[in-house]
């Protein structure tokens, strides 16, 4: 995902295409599409390179629970976080970038001990609380330019998948 996102950036960089017009169109049925193409998007080079470490450091951990886990945490982060996002965002902003995705991993990563109750979890929320507490909570704060919307409702799509995906770690982990 990484890679299409900078392939993405350079190209519209290059191509003069403006891709950035696909991004979430709030309340616009045509803006739908963008809950799907958003994450790809971005408002230039500087701005890919600012979502991919901590994309791909929180989606690293993610993975570490397999691919078929890190796949379901992007889906359900990329559905809640884009949907809240074309509900309540202002009516005429235009919101790209993976920067939702990235809250809702480390909401994810965040939630997940309390719904799986395995310490290592806790162990790791704590860790992401440490190194990331303060760029998460100042990405919730109202910026010019900035969709602190995308941030919250990544976040929150982030809490939805530790609920949905936790249960089934904590049975598993019942279970041995």
């Amino acid at each position: 995902m990484a890679t299409l996102m900078w392939f993405s950036e350079i190209f519209d960089q290059v191509s003069g295409l403006q891709l950035d017009r696909y991004g979430i169109e709030p309340r616009d049925p045509e803006g739908l599409v963008g809950i799907a193409a958003s994450p790809f998007l971005h408002g230039g080079l500087g701005h890919v390179a600012a979502n991919t470490v901590p994309f791909l450091m929180l989606g690293f951990l993610i993975a570490l629970g397999g691919a078929l886990r890190v796949a379901l945490v992007t889906v359900i982060v990329a559905l809640v976080g884009g949907l809240g996002v074309w509900l309540l965002a202002p009516a005429s902003s235009l919101t790209v970038g993976a920067s939702g995705i990235v809250f809702g991993y480390a909401g994810y990563l965040l939630s997940r001990g309390f719904f799986s109750r395995r310490l290592r979890d806790f162990a790791l929320a704590a860790v992401i609380a440490l190194v990331w507490g303060g760029a998460l909570l100042g990405g919730l704060l109202p910026q010019e330019g900035i969709s602190w919307q995308g941030h919250l409702f990544g976040g929150i799509g982030g809490l939805v998948a530790g609920w949905a995906l936790g249960d089934v770690a904590g049975r598993r982990a019942r279970r041995s």
